[in-house]
């Protein structure tokens, strides 16, 4: 038999039946610690048990679930009963478990409770300690190892969502001898370059294999980093102590790179949105400030000074014509008064002539007729020089209108604001004509021909004057 030739699948089928046919394989209890747990969708459960020496892998069906009276977690020391049997495609043994019991807990689970408790009483877990997630990273730093999945994840989803972002690698050690200071000095490294944010982790594994994020080095090293830190260890069931030390933690390392490297085609969609806002509502305020100063405006003009001197200058030419036509008619009346004198001549002529017609009647009068021809002839003298009078009369009436137009004129509030004259109004409009009338500190306007201006009293002094009038 020993120059005969076996396959492969010979040898692992000879293998699984001397194990089925061991008594001592085919019913045994194992001690161990639960690591590599996983619940397969079909409803297998497939785990590895180990000790400090050596680890064994194992199967649960989906059949034997039921008998399962407590939920299988990594950590957990158990005993595992069963058989040992080959899995001869793949030419492994493993144990195919029929049942678990609680054995108490791993030294690997006790190790992670007591550090965990240990550096949550120090506060390293505390939220007041958690810095924020830039919304907007652009230089993204990651400790993790070069030939990983986790890092061809982390750059692949980042091309995808930004690929105008940064990113800087630092090959650590993620397992084994070593692992906590490669990961410690990458923290540190990175966190010199002043990156806006930083992923730290690696794929998924056992509890051994993920161990190095369970040190208190690697933690404080995450702690005393000033940019803020993502967590990316293993698998969403997987949780290690850098996962409540970090600023956030992922799922995944892909996750992680979601959360980190922010979607630039969203951003440029927001920032076109932000931009239509801001210009509707700049157009929105904009529109309500021109409607606000027309209000100002059309308040202004009613209470500027020149429309108030304009509507003084309007009343002035207003009574400059009633005074005009007044004079008219007073000129007018006048002259039609002096009509009847006028016509006087010709009707005493007229009067004369029929008397003439008369003398030959009045003849035996001669006397007392010439007596009033005479008097008729001096009475026509003074009637003949009346017009003249009421001339001369008219003239007199014209200068002394114009000389009441000059003085008019003279009083005129524009001529005194021309001559360097001007008047004063509180801010309220009312007009102040004495010392007595102002207050200390008091805002005053001072209108002039061409503007106004503000005045603030600092002193006053009251001066008796000849003429004034006291202030109503």
């Amino acid at each position: 038999m020993a120059n005969k030739e076996y396959t492969v699948s010979q040898v692992n089928r000879y293998l699984a039946r001397m194990m089925q046919e061991d008594f001592f394989l085919s019913h045994i209890t194992v001690s161990g610690e639960i690591s590599n747990l996983k619940m397969h969708p079909s409803g297998h459960i497939y785990f590895t048990l180990k000790d400090q020496a050596s680890q064994l892998s194992g199967i649960m069906f989906a059949g034997k679930r039921a008998g399962l009276a407590f939920p299988l977690e990594n950590g957990m020391k158990v005993l595992c009963s069963g058989r040992i049997g080959v899995y001869e495609a793949g030419g492994s043994y493993q144990i195919y478990a029929d049942s678990f019991q609680k054995a108490g807990q791993g030294d690997l689970y006790l190790r992670f409770e007591a550090l965990k408790k240990e550096l949550q009483e120090m506060g390293l877990f505390d939220a007041m300690y958690k810095k924020p997630i830039p919304k907007y990273a652009r230089k993204i730093g990651i400790v993790t190892a070069s030939s990983g999945a986790a890092v061809r994840d982390i750059i692949q989803i980042a091309k995808r969502r930004n690929p105008f972002v940064e990113l800087f690698l630092y090959p650590a050690l993620v397992q084994g001898e070593g692992a906590v200071a490669s990961i410690c000095k990458g923290i540190a490294r990175l966190d010199q370059m002043g990156l806006d944010v930083l992923i730290v982790g690696r794929g998924g594994g056992s509890i051994e294999d993920l161990w190095a994020f369970n040190e208190e080095a690697v933690a404080k090293a995450i702690f005393n980093a000033d940019t803020p830190i993502i967590s990316a260890v293993g698998h969403e069931t997987d949780t290690t102590i850098a996962d409540f030390v970090s600023d956030l933690r992922a799922p995944t390392p892909s996750a992680a790179a979601e959360l980190a490297v922010f979607d630039y085609m969203q951003f440029v969609d927001d920032l076109a949105s932000y931009t239509y806002s801001f210009h509707q509502r700049m157009e929105r305020i904009i529109q309500k400030m021109r409607q606000r100063v027309k209000e100002e405006e059309l308040r202004f003009s009613v209470l500027h000074p020149r429309n108030i001197l304009q509507g003084k200058q309007h009343r002035i030419l207003d009574l400059e014509s009633r005074f005009q036509r007044q004079m008219e008619l007073c000129i007018q009346e006048n002259k039609s008064a002096l009509l009847p004198y006028r016509v006087f001549p010709q009707w005493m002529e007229r009067k004369l002539t029929n008397a003439k017609d008369r003398m030959g009647e009045y003849q035996v009068f001669p006397h007392k007729m010439k007596e009033k021809i005479l008097l008729a002839k001096n009475k026509e003298e003074r009637y003949r020089h009346f017009p003249s009078l009421m001339e001369g009369k008219l003239e007199k009436k014209k200068h002394q209108l114009a000389i009441l137009s000059e003085q008019f004129d003279a009083l005129s509030p524009l001529r005194l604001l021309s001559k360097g004259f001007s008047y004063v109004q509180r801010e309220d409009g009312k007009r102040m004509s004495s010392v007595e009338q102002v207050k200390m500190g008091e805002i005053l306007q001072i209108h002039f021909t061409d503007g106004t201006a503000k005045a603030k009293v600092l002193e006053k002094q009251k001066e008796e004057r000849l003429g004034a009038e006291k202030p109503e």
